[in-house]
Protein backbone atom coordinates (compact mmCIF):
# COMPACT_ATOMS: atom_id res chain seq x y z
CA UNK A 1 0.00 0.00 0.00
CA UNK A 2 2.83 2.59 0.59
CA UNK A 3 4.80 1.52 -2.27
CA UNK A 4 1.43 2.72 -4.35
CA UNK A 5 1.12 5.84 -2.60
CA UNK A 6 4.73 6.72 -3.58
CA UNK A 7 4.76 6.63 -7.13
CA UNK A 8 1.17 8.32 -8.07
CA UNK A 9 1.76 11.68 -9.63
CA UNK A 10 1.44 14.63 -7.32
CA UNK A 11 1.59 17.49 -10.38
CA UNK A 12 -2.12 18.23 -10.55
CA UNK A 13 -2.80 18.68 -6.54
CA UNK A 14 -3.61 21.65 -5.12
CA UNK A 15 0.15 23.57 -3.64
CA UNK A 16 2.53 21.32 -5.49
CA UNK A 17 4.92 23.16 -7.26
CA UNK A 18 7.00 21.91 -10.46
CA UNK A 19 10.63 21.34 -10.96
CA UNK A 20 12.59 24.11 -12.87
CA UNK A 21 13.80 23.54 -15.57
CA UNK A 22 17.54 23.83 -15.63
CA UNK A 23 18.09 25.29 -18.58
CA UNK A 24 15.48 28.21 -18.20
CA UNK A 25 17.25 29.17 -14.67
CA UNK A 26 20.77 29.32 -16.23
CA UNK A 27 19.07 32.15 -18.94
CA UNK A 28 17.32 33.86 -16.35
CA UNK A 29 20.61 34.00 -14.07
CA UNK A 30 22.52 35.39 -16.85
CA UNK A 31 20.78 38.22 -17.69
CA UNK A 32 19.69 39.19 -14.00
CA UNK A 33 22.10 41.86 -12.61
CA UNK A 34 22.15 42.11 -8.67
CA UNK A 35 20.52 45.91 -7.48
CA UNK A 36 23.54 47.87 -5.39
CA UNK A 37 22.37 47.45 -1.92
CA UNK A 38 21.20 49.91 0.20
CA UNK A 39 21.74 49.56 3.71
CA UNK A 40 20.04 51.43 6.40
CA UNK A 41 20.50 52.14 10.04
CA UNK A 42 18.19 51.65 12.85
CA UNK A 43 16.83 54.15 14.53
CA UNK A 44 15.54 55.64 11.51
CA UNK A 45 15.56 59.25 10.47
CA UNK A 46 13.68 61.19 8.51
CA UNK A 47 15.02 62.10 5.31
CA UNK A 48 18.59 61.91 6.60
CA UNK A 49 17.52 64.27 8.97
CA UNK A 50 19.17 63.95 12.43
CA UNK A 51 16.19 64.10 14.65
CA UNK A 52 15.81 60.66 15.10
CA UNK A 53 13.03 59.85 12.19
CA UNK A 54 12.85 57.79 9.09
CA UNK A 55 15.36 55.45 7.87
CA UNK A 56 18.85 56.97 7.38
CA UNK A 57 20.93 55.64 4.91
CA UNK A 58 24.78 54.57 5.05
CA UNK A 59 27.20 57.07 3.58
CA UNK A 60 30.99 57.18 3.48
CA UNK A 61 32.49 58.87 6.87
CA UNK A 62 34.29 61.20 4.74
CA UNK A 63 31.47 63.32 3.93
CA UNK A 64 29.64 63.82 7.39
CA UNK A 65 33.17 64.29 8.86
CA UNK A 66 34.09 66.98 6.43
CA UNK A 67 30.15 69.06 7.39
CA UNK A 68 31.53 68.54 11.39
CA UNK A 69 34.35 70.52 10.08
CA UNK A 70 34.18 74.18 11.70
CA UNK A 71 34.88 77.13 9.03
CA UNK A 72 38.57 77.81 8.33
CA UNK A 73 37.39 80.75 6.56
CA UNK A 74 36.11 84.50 8.37
CA UNK A 75 32.76 82.98 8.70
CA UNK A 76 34.41 80.81 11.40
CA UNK A 77 34.60 84.08 13.56
CA UNK A 78 30.15 84.29 13.47
CA UNK A 79 30.03 80.64 14.68
CA UNK A 80 29.45 79.70 17.90
CA UNK A 81 31.70 76.51 17.84
CA UNK A 82 34.58 78.18 16.78
CA UNK A 83 34.62 79.21 20.39
CA UNK A 84 33.34 76.35 22.21
CA UNK A 85 37.39 75.32 22.67
CA UNK A 86 38.29 78.71 24.53
CA UNK A 87 35.54 77.24 27.40
CA UNK A 88 37.11 73.91 27.29
CA UNK A 89 37.90 74.14 31.55
CA UNK A 90 37.22 72.04 34.07
CA UNK A 91 37.29 73.24 38.06
CA UNK A 92 40.04 72.21 38.61
CA UNK A 93 42.26 73.81 35.91
CA UNK A 94 40.65 77.35 36.94
CA UNK A 95 41.09 77.35 40.65
CA UNK A 96 44.71 76.33 39.87
CA UNK A 97 45.04 79.09 37.68
CA UNK A 98 43.49 81.79 40.08
CA UNK A 99 45.99 80.60 42.77
CA UNK A 100 48.77 81.46 40.13
CA UNK A 101 47.06 85.07 40.05
CA UNK A 102 47.91 84.91 43.43
CA UNK A 103 51.63 84.38 42.85
CA UNK A 104 52.52 87.69 40.61
CA UNK A 105 56.28 86.44 40.81
CA UNK A 106 55.89 83.67 39.13
CA UNK A 107 55.53 83.90 35.94
CA UNK A 108 54.97 80.49 34.57
CA UNK A 109 51.03 81.43 33.60
CA UNK A 110 51.56 81.42 29.99
CA UNK A 111 53.43 78.15 30.46
CA UNK A 112 50.06 76.92 32.38
CA UNK A 113 47.77 78.08 29.41
CA UNK A 114 49.83 77.61 26.61
CA UNK A 115 48.11 74.16 25.67
CA UNK A 116 44.39 75.53 26.33
CA UNK A 117 43.97 79.28 26.69
CA UNK A 118 40.39 80.21 28.10
CA UNK A 119 37.77 82.91 28.28
CA UNK A 120 35.98 81.46 30.81
CA UNK A 121 38.07 82.93 33.56
CA UNK A 122 37.21 86.10 31.60
CA UNK A 123 33.89 86.31 31.59
CA UNK A 124 33.06 84.78 35.06
CA UNK A 125 35.69 87.25 36.90
CA UNK A 126 34.76 90.18 35.08
CA UNK A 127 31.44 89.76 35.78
CA UNK A 128 32.14 88.68 39.60
CA UNK A 129 33.78 92.12 40.06
CA UNK A 130 31.27 94.05 38.27
CA UNK A 131 28.48 92.46 40.87
CA UNK A 132 30.93 92.88 43.62
CA UNK A 133 32.06 96.40 43.41
CA UNK A 134 28.05 97.88 42.63
CA UNK A 135 27.18 95.39 45.66
CA UNK A 136 29.59 95.55 48.30
CA UNK A 137 30.71 99.57 46.97
CA UNK A 138 27.34 100.30 48.18
CA UNK A 139 27.68 98.49 51.43
CA UNK A 140 30.93 100.79 52.27
CA UNK A 141 29.55 103.62 51.83
CA UNK A 142 26.80 102.68 53.92
CA UNK A 143 29.29 102.01 56.67
CA UNK A 144 31.38 104.83 56.30
CA UNK A 145 28.40 107.14 56.84
CA UNK A 146 27.11 105.27 59.66
CA UNK A 147 30.76 105.39 60.91
CA UNK A 148 30.92 108.94 61.28
CA UNK A 149 27.28 110.19 61.59
CA UNK A 150 25.05 107.89 62.00
CA UNK A 151 21.94 109.90 62.43
CA UNK A 152 22.91 110.49 58.53
CA UNK A 153 20.55 109.33 55.81
CA UNK A 154 21.76 106.83 53.06
CA UNK A 155 19.83 105.73 49.47
CA UNK A 156 20.96 102.97 47.56
CA UNK A 157 23.37 103.92 43.96
CA UNK A 158 22.37 101.76 41.69
CA UNK A 159 24.46 103.92 39.17
CA UNK A 160 27.11 101.65 40.87
CA UNK A 161 26.11 98.77 38.53
CA UNK A 162 26.54 100.79 35.25
CA UNK A 163 29.81 102.42 35.90
CA UNK A 164 31.31 98.98 37.48
CA UNK A 165 29.84 96.56 34.01
CA UNK A 166 31.33 99.68 31.47
CA UNK A 167 34.58 99.81 33.33
CA UNK A 168 35.34 96.51 33.95
CA UNK A 169 34.34 94.49 30.47
CA UNK A 170 35.74 97.77 28.78
CA UNK A 171 38.96 97.16 30.91
CA UNK A 172 39.65 93.52 30.12
CA UNK A 173 38.26 93.90 26.57
CA UNK A 174 39.99 96.86 25.03
CA UNK A 175 43.64 96.96 27.31
CA UNK A 176 44.42 93.10 26.34
CA UNK A 177 43.50 93.89 22.81
CA UNK A 178 45.47 97.51 22.72
CA UNK A 179 48.70 95.60 23.71
CA UNK A 180 47.78 93.02 21.02
CA UNK A 181 48.43 95.38 18.23
CA UNK A 182 50.98 97.48 19.90
CA UNK A 183 53.25 94.20 20.02
CA UNK A 184 51.99 93.18 16.28
CA UNK A 185 53.21 96.93 15.47
CA UNK A 186 56.62 96.38 17.53
CA UNK A 187 57.46 92.95 15.84
CA UNK A 188 57.02 91.02 18.67
CA UNK A 189 55.22 87.90 19.35
CA UNK A 190 51.69 88.23 20.74
CA UNK A 191 48.82 85.97 21.01
CA UNK A 192 45.13 87.86 21.79
CA UNK A 193 43.55 85.19 23.57
CA UNK A 194 46.20 84.32 25.52
CA UNK A 195 46.57 88.18 26.24
CA UNK A 196 42.42 88.05 27.18
CA UNK A 197 42.81 84.74 29.57
CA UNK A 198 45.72 86.37 31.40
CA UNK A 199 44.44 89.59 32.05
CA UNK A 200 41.07 88.08 33.01
CA UNK A 201 42.74 86.30 35.78
CA UNK A 202 44.80 89.63 36.69
CA UNK A 203 41.19 90.66 37.94
CA UNK A 204 40.83 88.12 40.35
CA UNK A 205 42.62 89.52 43.32
CA UNK A 206 40.49 92.82 43.20
CA UNK A 207 37.76 90.39 44.14
CA UNK A 208 39.48 89.63 47.17
CA UNK A 209 40.24 92.93 47.93
CA UNK A 210 36.52 94.11 47.49
CA UNK A 211 35.80 92.32 50.45
CA UNK A 212 38.40 93.66 52.83
CA UNK A 213 37.82 96.99 51.62
CA UNK A 214 34.36 97.15 53.86
CA UNK A 215 36.83 97.79 56.63
CA UNK A 216 35.64 101.58 57.35
CA UNK A 217 39.05 102.49 57.97
CA UNK A 218 40.43 105.04 55.04
CA UNK A 219 44.02 104.80 55.31
CA UNK A 220 44.17 100.25 55.64
CA UNK A 221 41.82 100.71 52.28
CA UNK A 222 44.21 102.47 50.96
CA UNK A 223 47.26 100.22 52.03
CA UNK A 224 44.58 97.41 50.82
CA UNK A 225 44.02 98.33 47.29
CA UNK A 226 47.65 99.48 46.44
CA UNK A 227 48.99 96.18 47.66
CA UNK A 228 46.15 94.66 45.31
CA UNK A 229 46.81 96.90 42.90
CA UNK A 230 50.81 96.18 42.90
CA UNK A 231 50.14 92.61 42.85
CA UNK A 232 47.98 92.69 40.11
CA UNK A 233 50.63 94.92 38.08
CA UNK A 234 53.72 92.40 38.75
CA UNK A 235 51.76 89.56 38.11
CA UNK A 236 50.56 91.21 34.44
CA UNK A 237 54.47 92.53 34.00
CA UNK A 238 56.39 89.35 34.41
CA UNK A 239 54.33 86.88 32.33
CA UNK A 240 54.41 89.91 29.76
CA UNK A 241 58.72 90.05 30.05
CA UNK A 242 59.13 86.21 30.68
CA UNK A 243 57.00 85.88 27.40
CA UNK A 244 58.53 88.42 25.21
CA UNK A 245 61.94 88.49 26.36
CA UNK A 246 62.85 91.41 24.41
CA UNK A 247 64.59 94.50 25.03
CA UNK A 248 62.29 97.18 23.35
CA UNK A 249 58.97 95.85 24.86
CA UNK A 250 60.22 97.82 27.72
CA UNK A 251 57.40 100.02 27.75
CA UNK A 252 55.01 97.86 27.38
CA UNK A 253 55.86 96.09 30.84
CA UNK A 254 55.64 99.72 32.61
CA UNK A 255 52.65 100.74 30.71
CA UNK A 256 50.96 97.21 31.90
CA UNK A 257 51.94 97.99 35.19
CA UNK A 258 50.54 101.41 35.14
CA UNK A 259 47.52 100.40 34.14
CA UNK A 260 46.46 97.97 36.63
CA UNK A 261 47.65 100.25 39.31
CA UNK A 262 45.38 103.22 37.65
CA UNK A 263 42.48 100.64 37.78
CA UNK A 264 43.22 99.80 41.46
CA UNK A 265 42.85 103.61 42.48
CA UNK A 266 39.78 103.97 40.63
CA UNK A 267 38.09 101.34 42.32
CA UNK A 268 39.07 102.47 45.45
CA UNK A 269 38.13 106.23 44.57
CA UNK A 270 34.56 105.21 42.59
CA UNK A 271 33.52 102.56 44.55
CA UNK A 272 34.86 102.73 48.19
CA UNK A 273 35.16 106.68 48.78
Amino acid sequence: MDEYNTNLPTSHLLGSVPAVVNEEKEKNTTNYEVPEANMQIFPPTNGGDRGGRGYQTLQSPSAEGFEQQPANNWKGVFSISSYTQYFNVDTDIVINRLLSSLHPTSGDFFDKIDANPDLYGLIWISTTLVFVLASLGNCATYLMEKHTDKTSSWSFNVGYINTAACAVYGYAAVVPLAFYFLLQYMGSYADLVRFWCMWGYSLFIFVLASFLLLIPVEILRWIIIIVSGAASACFVSTNLKSKLQQNDVTIVVVAACFLQLALAVFIKVWFFP
